[in-house]
């Protein structure tokens, strides 16, 4: 072959390769961008989509409207197991991590590293949870993320005024500043820079809503702007869902949508109360509020902390143009632990074969593939308490077994002989787990 027919059939590859990567491109085969939203205390009772009546949330409705809404997602009953489960995809109760921390041998394979070795740009704001971070301020660097902007969780306020750890270091200057748009403007910053540097991101908005105020400070956070309070389960409600149509505003914006992917969830179950103001010069009593939401025609109080649905059920919402049917909904069953496998599956990322995973991804729901495989979900909490359930039933450690189509309160347990058979198979499920071992 001549040098010209050589150079000849060298440029037709290359230009074959560039047609073939925008034809990829063209149809959503790249890697998606992805923006994990994790709202805190925030069941599905808040949320207007799942029935909520109490606020309005019009952004988050938007994401479901034209996207897939989840109506068996399970979370912890608090919120760090839950956030120890979605970076590890393992269940918490396999490790022997103490609240607010995270186990040093695992960092390795968390839900950043993975993403990161994918080749995703991975950035982390709001709410971190895995240390104090006086005491290890490179701490998410190791957990994958190249950037961060996360307030000094039991150090300062997340709120007005907020104490902010940005790349290791405290961010000075923020008197009047409101945290909640400062997590949103870093994020979207992030993307627009990974924009730029052709890489797709990984943003996780970890946040602060709808938390209320932390308690064991010396010194008291200051209040809403104008009130004597800090903002109410309400006012926080409704800023949690401004922050989400601020992030979706700049992938818009940056005309990303296409192919990006916004997941939003929740932690735990909706607070039971939520502070309001201090009281006396102590700083150590509180005048609180009692969070009562109205879904579906009742009145329900808050379940954070409860292994009931109150506790544990939480909104799970994926939303990705041209990829995910508009309205749709699925019936399949989540747990905490998919977190890890079903962003690894989307960002083409690698699971350690080192690991034996909880988690199992749920891709295949909301990209038209086929049914998820799992069969049960798990919630663990305090003092050896369990449960496994599929979309009916619910089984504790303890033998305890309801059907919560029926008894959503769990006031009585089925008798022994009834619905044998999914007893049986619940009964296996906890085996197999090895809970209580």
């Amino acid at each position: 072959m001549s040098k010209f027919n050589i150079h000849r059939l060298i440029n037709f590859l290359g230009f074959a390769t560039l047609l073939l990567v925008g034809i990829q491109a063209s149809r959503g085969l790249t890697k998606p961008n992805i923006v994990l939203i994790l709202a805190d205390d925030v069941g599905c009772e808040p949320i207007g989509c799942y029935g909520g009546e109490s606020f309005a949330t019009p952004n988050i409705d938007a994401l479901a409207k034209n996207g897939m809404k989840f109506e068996h997602c399970y979370s912890m009953p608090v919120c760090h197991p839950s956030r120890i489960a979605l970076m590890t995809g393992r269940y918490p109760f396999r490790f022997k991590a103490g609240w607010g921390s995270f186990p040093k041998n695992e960092e390795k394979y968390s839900i950043g590293r993975v993403m990161k070795d994918a080749g995703y740009a991975t950035a982390v704001a709001g709410k971190w949870q895995m240390t104090l971070l006086k005491k290890d301020p490179e701490q998410p660097s190791r957990l994958g993320f190249d950037a961060w902007s996360v307030f000094g969780w039991h150090e300062g306020a997340r709120f007005h005024s907020p104490m902010i750890y940005q790349n290791e270091k405290v961010r000075e200057g923020l008197e009047g500043e409101y945290g909640p748009e400062l997590y949103v403007k870093f994020l979207s910053d992030f993307m627009e820079r990974s924009q730029k540097e052709g890489r797709p991101f990984f943003a996780y908005y970890s946040m602060a809503l709808a938390h209320d105020v932390t308690d064991d400070l010396k010194w008291q956070v200051p209040y809403a702007p104008g009130k004597d309070r800090w903002m109410n389960y309400g006012e926080m409600i409704s800023s949690m869902d401004e922050m989400v149509g601020k992030l979706v505003t700049t992938v818009n914006r940056l005309n990303l949508r296409e192919n990006t992917l916004v997941l939003f969830t929740g932690d735990n179950g909706t607070a039971a109360r939520s502070k309001l103001r201090h009281l006396g010069k102590s700083g150590k009593k509180y005048e609180y509020e009692k969070v009562v939401v109205r879904q579906n025609g009742r009145n329900l109080s808050g379940g954070k902390g409860l292994l009931n649905d109150r506790g544990t059920h939480v909104p799970l919402i994926a939303n990705w143009p041209e990829t995910i049917a508009p309205g749709s909904e699925s019936e399949d069953l989540v747990d905490f632990s998919d977190w890890l496998p079903t962003l690894a599956e989307i960002g083409r990322g690698k699971l350690s074969k080192d690991v034996k995973f909880d988690g199992q991804s749920f891709a295949s729901s909301f990209l038209g593939k086929n049914e998820s495989a799992r069969g049960f979900a798990f919630a663990e909490s305090k003092g050896g308490l369990a449960f496994v359930r599929d979309q009916r039933y619910k089984l504790y450690a303890n033998g305890k077994f309801y059907d919560i189509s029926s008894d959503p309160e769990e006031r009585k347990a089925l008798a022994k002989g009834k619905e044998a058979e999914t007893r049986k198979r619940l009964e296996t499920a906890i085996f197999k787990i090895g809970y209580g071992k």
